[in-house]
């Protein structure tokens, strides 16, 4: 019984945030508005392989260039990667740590930032932004909010896996960002795409020391302290989508073992701070933590029902198929349709596969918080034979 309770308030959470984020709509800003200054940090840690397009889009970006100040923050790339960086109308900061973090990487690059900004931007050294990011940033920030999320969405579509992790994203951006903006709480962040004013910025980053986890270490101090986080849709950035399954599984132990880490520190705290001061923001965020991952909650949920068939076993059955069909229809809700297509046959063959690969994560999360894990990028072949078959 204590599971079907725990699930059942899972899936009733899933499905009020995900009928919410069908009723968001962007906001509409005046033509004309003060031009902001802008710092953009991008730490790029042994990814040669793309960080010269990023910075290249970077500076491309449709916005004055005397209001952009490009950092790329340079840690274990090639010696030529770095001349070809110094090349470019940009700062490049090298940084080099006996265990390398984002959180000490970005630090490292605000010790190094004279200038004054408005506000600071974190992309990954995979993202590619829209060319009126910018714009569409600055126009958020003029509505008052201290911290505004992009959109992040697929750059790449190119491996059923890449497509599976793509619609992920998706289903995150509709019940945690859109969803959660119409209810009046802030939108998650993601740890790119992002963007604080420069003081607060200034603030947060000195009191951040995770290992993994830098962006819910970093929402989790701003929703403590009452820091409401806007959502902008229409500020849009691609991010490298996984490719296959083996960085599928690397990826989601780092996110599972923050997850968990960041549950247990704050879980009684929010509690506490629901009750003794209102702060429902902070609440929420630890409630999302104790939340189970939407791909094994795929998995679960077909699971519990099986078992409820066994003679003698509690809740009866159908309560279960409720619940389970409550889980299905909060995740069906939150996936875009453009991505019902043929392409999301070929995508859904890899769920069990995935599923697999998170309960193998559970066993092997043992020290994950203490070692950096990194996710390389960078297209595989099949996309660069699909390129060429396509000429």
């Amino acid at each position: 019984m204590a599971v079907f309770i725990f699930l059942l308030l899972q899936v009733v959470y899933l499905l009020i945030f995900s009928l919410a984020g069908k009723f968001y709509k962007e906001k509409k800003y005046p033509q004309k508005l003060p031009l902001k200054r802008f710092v953009l940090y991008i730490p790029s840690y042994k990814e040669d392989g793309v960080i010269l397009d990023t910075a290249m889009n970077a500076l491309a970006l449709d916005y004055p260039k005397e209001l952009v100040h490009v950092v790329i923050i340079a840690d274990s790339l090639q010696p030529s990667t770095l001349i070809k960086l110094r090349a470019m109308p940009l700062q490049v900061v090298e940084v080099s740590f006996e265990k390398s973090t984002k959180a000490k990487a970005l630090n490292v690059a605000l010790d190094q930032t004279k200038e004054v900004f408005d506000y600071a931007l974190v992309f990954d050294a995979d993202n590619v932004a829209a060319s009126d990011y910018l714009y569409r940033m600055n126009e958020a920030f003029s509505q008052g909010h201290a911290v505004v999320q992009g959109q992040r969405t697929a750059k790449n579509k190119n491996t059923p896996m890449a497509i599976l992790d793509a619609i992920s994203e998706a289903i995150n951006n509709h019940i945690f960002r859109k969803g959660h903006r119409v209810m009046g709480l802030s939108s998650a962040i993601i740890g790119s795409a992002m963007g604080l004013e420069f003081k607060l910025y200034n603030t947060v980053m000195r009191e951040l020391t995770a290992v993994g986890g830098f962006d819910k270490e970093m929402e989790l101090y701003l929703l403590r302290n009452k820091i409401l986080v806007d959502y902008c849709e229409s500020a849009i950035v691609y991010d490298e989508k996984v490719q296959k399954a083996e960085v599928f599984e690397k990826q989601r132990k780092r996110w599972l073992s923050a997850q968990i880490k960041y549950l247990k520190k704050h879980f009684f705290n929010g509690f506490y701070e629901l009750f003794k001061n209102g702060n429902l923001d902070y609440f929420d965020k630890v409630i999302q933590m104790a939340i189970v991952p939407r791909v094994m909650l795929i998995g679960l949920l077909p699971v519990a029902l099986g078992i409820s068939l066994i003679p003698g076993a509690a809740p009866q059955p159908f309560l279960w198929l409720l619940i389970m069909a409550m889980g299905y229809l909060s995740i069906l809700i939150a996936v875009p349709g453009s991505y019902f297509n043929k392409d999301l046959l070929s995508a859904l063959t890899l769920l069990p596969k995935g599923i697999l690969s998170f309960v193998s994560v559970i066993f092997k999360l043992k020290g994950a918080n203490e070692t950096f894990i990194h996710t390389p990028h960078g297209t595989i072949e099949e996309e660069t034979k699909k390129t060429k078959d396509s000429k």
